[in-house]
Order: structure tokens, then sequence, then C-alpha cells
């Protein structure tokens, strides 16, 4: 971080009021993409006629690059004379490549937002201010991935203490921006006065309001809004000068740049020091609207199975088998930019017409074909050729497993295994000829088509079969052979054995599950201790909008009712098969003050499995059904087996600790509040209670967990929430929030009406006592180990094709920016230091780097190396050969693509 100037300017100098004068650009939100881009590129060309005439003498193009992308794509005339005002520093813009939900994303979906952003403004000018001006809310590790960029400044809004104007913002791990707390939307100061209205005092208004937060000053106005395009901006200023001269107050336009460079040499020291997340409620208008967290769900469901496949699969083996693969380095930077491109809020939040989240969907369908794509050749570039093609095997077929993780690694497997139709597995081998156990579930025989460049279409009789077993120690970042052994008829022990009735399953870990008639678990711990409760799916009804849950003045609560039972054992795992009906009212009443009479029943069916020797007493839930039901709310309840008074969940490199609290506060009786809501955004794992006593959810891409206590005794528990049920975009009508956070307009498929499936795991006591235990299991099951039938006369076996890394949590193996290396990024998300081991395959040194990829001062460290992480601590290393220089990343341009 930049050292703070050393002094504040004397007391008696006027106060100033920077004028930066810019538009937020929701790239799609009440219209879809295309409307708005038009209207885009309508704004650049009289941006750009305002700077060259002089009528205004600066601009702020948003904080993101992607407008100028899409002003390209149409206008790239008018893309060059943005670029050129930008060069000439009358137009900013950035610094991030899209303005995104921030706490939606992974950590790392962030850092490739912000390198994103560095190619496609290497031409202009980007902003040097962490610009994050309409976030609903805003993540505790945000500055150190802005000082990781290079930044120490913040521009906040929502969910920043309101009390605090001016304050030290500090990450989990100590790194520190100075954080302004304004807010973006102030077109109306200087927008052209009533014709009708006999004296204009906004100004004053204004300049009065801030010198109540900051006497002092300097002040920060900032002239734009939504999708507003400004006009004579120079002119106004300087009619609004006079204005502010009778209150000794100078106005000028400005930058956001020359506002905090005097603003920090105002507030150079005695600032407040602000720690963590920002999630402070709001005063008038400042909603943190946190329905968004589970406004169609599918959406973060989607967005989280994309970025983990980016981040974890794609960009890691291009990295170790192909980082020269031009090819592919450019197929990985295309997926990367359509996942981000779902990122801003209005996309991933929900919250916009149904036109846009359709496209989202299609976008996210995209990345997984590119991304998917990417795997596959970057495995044949590793010998791995996954492609079958020509007789199906009938006697032998060979699977390969890899580990994405940077240790060695035991978990289940699941795999299409695809043979000749009159062929069935009978025995699997590891490559030392152990016999493994497994399960096969043969499916009906069908066609297996193949074609590629070098593979002529093919079209083959295949019989598909699902194969589930437990890979044991499969090498950090490598992979491991398996050998299937078929025959002529199914293996009779390999076939699942179901037992209608049977409700109770032992989990191999001391305790025992049991159906309950609400169709939740009853846990007998091995004290005798009966923990009831536990997977509790409660409906209840909602009346808000994609922006916020709201009850109904009368509420009706249904859980499910237990209709069957079974148990399906298998040598690998067990599971407990329930079915339900959930009887719930089909919508809200006309007046939409309660659940309406008539009432529809959907049938539930939920899964729990515990696999044998793999994380013994790690549940893995699956819940699915067909929502046919409006106006609703579906949660599931964790009860706690003690009760601390706190919860725990990840955030992008750190854990976060939150009190358990009210579900929901007292309703706001004054226009424009919201009322407190307990909800919390988690990236995917949260838990409740200590040691012995914890339990654990493990839940990628369901976003919305709260930790309350129980009405009746007041029993803590961790809620998630699978499904809000809602049909307008915003409402005014609202006991929770008491005016409106957008038009008003219908979205019937925020109703989230057809099947629904979700999945997440669950665990407790000794197997995540500590808090290193806790997230290596939510990491074991965000990414599980993948395996693949490969090609008859592919290079497979055991092979470690990666770094090993001990003591931390692998979050980054990518592709260098400037093509030099692959980048290592190892976290240690906990409270408490922890030393770290990385052993480098041979021939490769380490280099400290900074999130930009930036060199430090820190010399290379060959082979191995021993190292102390501190609580929260990050550490990035570039992986290079060591007989090699590092030339300065800087000074190679990246290409946009």
């Amino acid at each position: 971080m930049a050292a703070h100037p050393p002094q504040r300017p004397a007391p008696d100098r006027a106060p100033t009021c920077h004028v930066v004068t810019h538009v937020h650009w929701d790239r799609e939100w009440y219209r879809p993409f295309e409307s708005f881009r038009a209207r885009l590129v309508e704004l650049a060309e009289h941006i750009c006629a305002e700077l060259d005439t002089g009528r205004m003498t600066a601009f702020h193009l948003d904080g993101q690059t992607i407008v100028l992308a899409d002003i390209a794509a149409l206008r790239p005339d008018l893309a060059e004379r943005l670029t050129a005002h930008a060069r000439a520093g009358r137009l900013t813009m950035g610094p991030w490549h899209v303005l995104a939900d921030n706490q939606l994303v992974s950590g790392e979906n962030l850092v490739r937002n912000l390198l994103a952003a560095r190619r496609w403004g290497a031409d202009a000018s980007l902003a040097t201010v962490g610009y994050s001006p309409d976030a609903f809310g805003h993540p505790a590790d945000l500055p150190r991935i802005l000082n990781g960029f290079g930044m120490d400044t913040a521009l906040v809004w929502r969910g920043a203490p309101p009390g605090h104007a001016r304050f030290r913002w500090r990450s989990p791990d100590g790194s520190e921006v100075f954080a302004v707390n304004q807010g973006y939307h102030a077109a109306d100061v200087l927008w052209p006065a009533d014709a009708e209205a006999e004296e204009d005092h906004r100004v004053t208004d204004f300049l009065t309001s801030e010198a109540e937060r900051l006497p002092d000053g300097p002040w920060l106005l900032m002239n734009g809004g939504d999708h507003l395009a400004p006009a004579a901006t120079t002119a106004r200023v300087e009619a609004a000068r006079r204005q502010g001269d009778p209150l000794g107050v100078t106005l000028r336009e400005s930058t956001l740049e020359a506002f905090f460079e005097e603003a920090r040499l105002a507030y150079a020291e005695d600032l407040p020091v602000i720690t963590g997340e920002l999630r402070a409620p709001g005063d008038h208008l400042t909603f943190l609207l946190p329905g968004t967290l589970s406004a169609r769900t599918h959406l973060k469901q989607a967005n989280s199975s994309a970025q983990t496949l980016l981040e974890r699969w794609a960009e890691p083996l291009v990295a170790l088998h192909a980082p020269h693969d031009r090819t592919l380095l450019a197929e990985l930077r295309h997926a990367w930019e359509l996942l981000l491109r779902n990122a801003p809020h209005d996309s991933l939040c929900g919250c916009s017409v149904d036109e846009v989240h359709r496209e989202n969907a299609v976008r996210f369908d995209r990345v997984q074909e590119a991304g998917e794509h990417i795997v596959t050749r970057a495995l044949a570039a590793a010998g791995v050729d996954t492609r079958l093609y020509g007789a199906l095997p009938a006697h032998e077929a060979v699977l390969a497993v890899v580990n994405p993780h940077a240790a060695p690694h035991t978990g289940p497997v699941t795999v299409d295994l695809l043979t000749a139709p009159d062929a069935f597995p009978v025995r699997l081998l590891d490559e030392d000829g152990r016999e493994i156990p497994f399960e096969s579930t043969p499916q009906a025989a069908g066609i297996h088509f193949e074609a590629d460049l070098d593979l002529p279409p093919d079209s083959r009789p295949a019989r598909r079969h699902v194969l589930r077993f437990v890979a044991r120690d499969v090498p950090s970042l490598g992979r491991a052979c398996f050998t299937v052994h078929l025959g002529t008829a199914p293996h009779e022990t390999s076939l699942p054995r179901t037992e209608d009735g049977a409700g109770t399953l032992d989990t191999g870990a001391g305790y025992q599950l049991s159906a309950a008639p609400d169709a939740s678990l009853t846990l007998t711990l091995p004290d005798g201790t009966e923990v009831r409760g536990f997977g509790r799916i409660v409906d209840g009804g909602d009346r808000g909008d994609t922006y916020n849950y709201d009850p109904p003045a009368e509420d009706r609560l249904v859980s499910p009712r237990l209709q069957g039972v079974r148990r399906i054992d298998s040598p690998v795992r067990g599971t407990l098969e329930l079915d339900a009906t959930l009887d719930i009212p089909s919508a809200l009443s006309p007046d939409r003050e309660a659940r309406g009479p008539e009432r529809v029943d959907i049938p539930v069916r939920l899964s729990v499995t515990t696999w044998h020797d793999a994380a013994p007493g790690a549940l893995h839930w699956d819940v699915s059904f067909d929502n046919t039901a409006d106006d609703h709310r579906l949660r599931v309840h964790f009860p706690a087996l003690d009760d601390t008074g706190v919860w725990l969940a990840d955030g992008h490199f750190s854990l976060i600790e939150r009190p358990v609290a009210t579900d929901l506060g007292p309703l706001p009786d004054a226009r424009g509040h919201e009322a407190v809501c307990a909800s919390a955004p988690v990236q995917s794992l949260s838990s409740l209670g200590a040691g012995a006593g914890r339990i654990a959810v493990a839940a990628p891409g369901l976003s919305e967990v709260r930790a309350i206590r129980r009405d009746d005794d007041g029993t803590p528990e961790l809620v998630l929430t699978l499904l809000r049920a809602v049909g307008w975009l915003s409402r005014f009508d609202l006991t929770s929030r008491t005016t409106g956070a957008g038009p008003m307009l219908p979205t019937p498929e925020a109703q989230c009406r057809g099947p629904q499936r979700f999945r997440f795991a669950t665990t407790l006591g000794h197997q995540v006592a500590d808090d290193h235990a806790l997230v290596d299991f939510g990491a074991a099951f965000r990414v599980p180990l993948r395996a693949w039938q490969v090609r008859p006369g592919s290079a497979v076996g055991t092979f470690r094709d990666g770094p090993v890394v001990d003591g931390a949590v692998l979050t980054s193996l990518k592709p260098a920016e400037d093509g030099h290396g692959v980048i290592l990024r190892v976290s240690n998300p906990t409270s408490e230091p922890s030393p770290v081991g990385v052993e480098l395959p041979d021939g490769v040194a380490a280099t400290t780097v900074r999130l930009d990829e930036s060199a430090t001062d820190t010399p290379a460290t060959p082979h191995s190396s021993s190292r102390h992480l501190p609580a929260f601590g990050l550490l990035s290393l570039r992986l290079a050969p060591s007989d090699e220089e590092h030339p300065d990343p800087s000074s190679i341009p990246p290409t946009a693509i």
C-alpha cells in the first residue's frame, strides 16, 4: 500500500466539493442487454461530443471496462474515441471489467475480473480507486484483493456503517484501504431545475447535508446515476459554484483520483477502523437487498458450477499440460469472459426481467461447454484421450481418476462407463492389481456417437453403466489408473440392494440416522443423545420481490409428510431415500396479505448418502421436487449440538464469524427503510458450534445461509435457503422494505416453477472439530475427484503432475497472464497461523507475486520449501523453470480476447 500523506491541510482552508460526472451502467436489468447496449452506444456518442467540445472536462465511464467492449462490438470508431479521451486523461473507466456482485462470486473470480480489466484497458486510463458503488454489501476480503492490484482506496456505499463517512477498512489478514462511504446517484443535484420551481436549493441542501457528515470536507458529488446522459456539465458546475460561494465552499469538476488524493491528505490519521465485511444496516434508501442471495437460486448454482470448472479444472490442466497452446489459452480466456458477463449484481442476483435471466442461463451453458472442451483437450495433451471411438469394450476398460487438489486425496467417484451392449462390469482393479469394491447400475442399451477433427462420425451400439467407487490416495494434481474387467452378466454383489421400509442408516462414524414423520432425520449419537429435526424442510409464504423476502401477515409454515422410506446398500455406500409430500398453498391470497386457500401437493424426493471408507460421517444430501406453487420460500434447518452464539462461514479467502441472530428484525415504520435480516452470503461452507459439538454444511451455489434460534426452545439452527419463489422485480407495498428497489415489473419466471434439485453435504463432531478439517471437508465436497473412461492406447497410469502443498488450501493454479510459467495460489483461511510446505516438481523454482502477478522482492525458492502462513494468509507464487530469467510482467502487453 502507498504511504499515507504526512499531514492535514490548514483547517481555515475553504472546503472543496469535487464534482465527478459519471454514469452507472447496468448492462441488463429492467431491459435486456441488447436494448441497454443500443442506449450505451448513444451515450458513448454523446459523451465524446461533450468532451470534444469542452462542455464537460472529465467523465467516469462507470467502474467497468466491459462497456468499452460492448461499444466496440457495434461502433469500433466510438470505442477508439473513448480510448483516446482516456489516454488524454479526460475519461476514466474500471478498475473492474464488470461491476460484479462481489459477494456471490468467488475470490478468484474477482481476481480474473481485475486481470480482464487490465487487458481491456491496456490502451486506456484505468481508475486506480477500488470503485464499488452499488454492490449489495461488500466482502471482508475486498481490501486484500484491491491491495493485490496496487489499490489502497475504495468507494463503497451499501453495507458501509452509516455513521462513518470515511474509515479504514481492513480485511481479516490486515490488508487495508482508505474507504469513502458515498452514494453514487446524485444526478438530481445538478439536473436541470423544474421550470415551475420558484427557487432551486438542491446544491445548498447537498452541501449542507455533507457538512453535517464532514464539516471540513472535502466532499464528493457523484454527478450521475443509472443510465443517464450528462449534459453541459461545466456550465452547470459553474452555476452551482455560485450557490456554494455563500457557504464558503469551492465546487469544481474533478475526478475520483483527485478527490481521493485530497481526502487522504485531509484524513491521514484518526480514522475509525472497520474490519471484515460491510453489511451494516443502512439508513434512508441504503438497502442491502438480502433477498437477492436466494432469488432464482438456479443462477447461483450455475455460477458456482461454472467458476469451479474454470478455476479448479480447466485452468490447472492447461497450466500443467498445455501452457503454450494458444488456442486453449484463448478458449480459456473466452470462457472467463462469458462467465464474468454473468457476474453483475442485476444478472447473478436474479433481480432483472425474465428475458435477462434466460440469457444468463445460456451464457452459463456456454461456459460449461467451453470449460469441458478445454478439460478434455488438456487431458489429451497429457496423454489421456477421453474420446471413445470404434467398437466399445467387451472385455476390459480403463478409467483415469484425476485429483484437483494440491495434496493426495481420497474420495468418492461416479463415472459413466460405456461398454458393448452385452458387457457388464465384474471387477475393478487399481494399478497394483488390488480389487476395489464398486457399485454398478446398468442402463438401457442405446447408441454411442463420436466424431472429431481426426475421427470421422461413428455410431455404435452401447450400454451405459453408472459406476461408483472410492479412489484412495490419488496423487496431488495427478491421476490414478483403474481397470474394469467385463463379463456377460452383471456382478451381483456390485448392484445396489433396496430394502423398502428400512428407515435407519449407520453412518460409519458412531451415529445413526432414522427417518422422522416430517421427512427430517433423527441422529442418534454414540452416547445415546438424539438430535431431532436434522434436515427439517420448512415452507413458508413470501409476498416479497426479487430483492427482499417479505412475510405475509398471516403465514402458515408447512413441513413435508413422509410417505415412504427405503435403504439402498452397495459395497461402497449406503443411502436412505425418503419420499414425502409437501402440501402447501398454491399462491398468496388476492390481497397478498396471506397464503391463499387453494393448496397443491408437491412430491419431494430426499436421499442421504454415506460413503464407506471416505470421510466417515459425511452425509451427501440430494433434494428434488417439481415446484408447482408460487409466492413461497423453502428452507432446510440443521439444529446445533451446542451453543456458542456464533457461526462460521467461508468468504473469499477467509472464514467469517457472525452472530446467531433474529431471523427478521422489526419491520420499519418510516418510508425508505429496510428490516434487518439474519441471512448472509456464503461461498460454499458454514458451521455452527465448536469442537466435537460442531455441525457443518457444504452447499456450493446455495448462497443464503443464516443461524437463528428455534421459536420453541431457543436451540440455534443453521438455516439454508433452497428456493424463494416470487413474481415481481420490485414492489412498493412490502413491509420489510418500505419503498421500491427498482421498477415494479412482473417477473413470472422468478416463481421458479418446474424441476428443482439441490445437493449439499453435512458432517459433525470430530470430523470437523478444528477449522482446517472444516475447510478440507468443504473443499472435498465442492471439488470432488473426477474420472473419465479413456480410449485404448492412452498414456494412463499413476502420475503426480503438479506441486504438493501441505497445510494450506489450493485456490488457483493458472497460466500466467504474461505467458511465463504458472501462478500457484494457496490460502490459510483460518484464524490461526499455519506452517505450509510447498514441494515443486524438479527443475521448477517459485517467486512470490501479488494478485496482479507482478513480482515482489522475495527471492526465488527452489524445489521445495516450508513457509509460515499467517492467520487468513494468502500466498501467490509464480512457478517457472529455475534456469530461466523472470521478465517484468508489466513489459509484456496482454492480449484482449
